[in-house]
């Protein structure tokens, strides 16, 4: 006789999820003439030919709204050098971009200096998934710098350069 499938208790999967080591992204986008940002550790590679990539956001953040009208977006990939810019990205300020060092990419969306990689997007998929926003994205322009990535396990940041290799 087969169980049945019962939801993890919500203790258990933060417990899970902070097992797993992710990197540290501010996802950008323009709303008219406003630039808007969140922190999104939802990011993934799905594809090299053609590039492309996903990022997870939940229908609650303010942010939201403005990807979702948006027909591009910017990932940025921390570097270490930006515990300032995660702090200011995660939380609820009103200007985000405030004092930040940042450009339009080509095809408007905001890329902010000293990450250790960009990314701009054309967004080709928007699928809701229970509490979130699931954006299926083409990569239209890319750039890595020298800077270590920023990585996020167990509720900490560690530099992404700095990793011990197993083998």
């Amino acid at each position: 006789m087969a169980a049945l499938a019962s939801t993890p208790d919500l203790d258990v999967m933060k417990r899970v999820n902070r097992q797993f080591v992710t990197g540290v992204t501010v996802v950008t986008a323009m709303d008219g003439e406003t630039p808007r940002g969140l922190a999104v550790n939802a990011f993934s590679s799905i594809s090299l030919d053609p590039p492309t990539v996903m990022v997870c956001v939940q229908h609650t953040s303010s942010t939201h709204d403005c990807l979702f009208r948006a027909n591009h977006l910017a990932i940025n990939i921390l570097s270490t050098e930006q515990l300032d810019v995660v702090g200011t990205f995660a939380g609820k300020a009103a200007d985000k971009f405030k004092d930040l060092d940042w450009q339009s990419g080509p095809f408007g969306s905001p890329l902010i200096a000293r990450s250790s990689a960009q990314m701009e997007v054309e967004i080709r998929e928007r699928l809701r998934a229970s509490t979130h926003t699931v954006f299926i994205c083409r990569v239209v322009h890319a750039a890595a710098a020298e800077h270590h990535p920023m990585v996020y396990s167990a509720g900490k940041f560690f530099d992404g350069g700095a990793l011990a290799s197993l083998g």
